[in-house]
């Protein structure tokens, strides 16, 4: 048996999309924290080794590098 219907695809489900943006929001927060920690661990010479310095290590984390 097959239902039809008129209804648009995804339509009525704005507050899943809003809630999956919050969601998506928190855990870029999340992965760009734990990545700032882990780079500030490392010594200035490790740093470097990669091409770094401690002043890029924001950009880094934000994907703004």
């Amino acid at each position: 048996m097959a239902i039809m219907t008129n209804r648009p695809l995804g339509a009525g489900f704005r507050a899943t999309g809003v809630l999956a943006d919050i969601v998506g929001r928190i855990a870029a927060w999340n992965d760009a924290r734990v990545m700032r920690q882990a780079l500030s661990k490392l010594s200035d010479r490790e740093l470097d080794d990669l091409g770094l310095n401690r002043g890029d290590i924001d950009d880094i984390a934000t994907g703004r590098f």
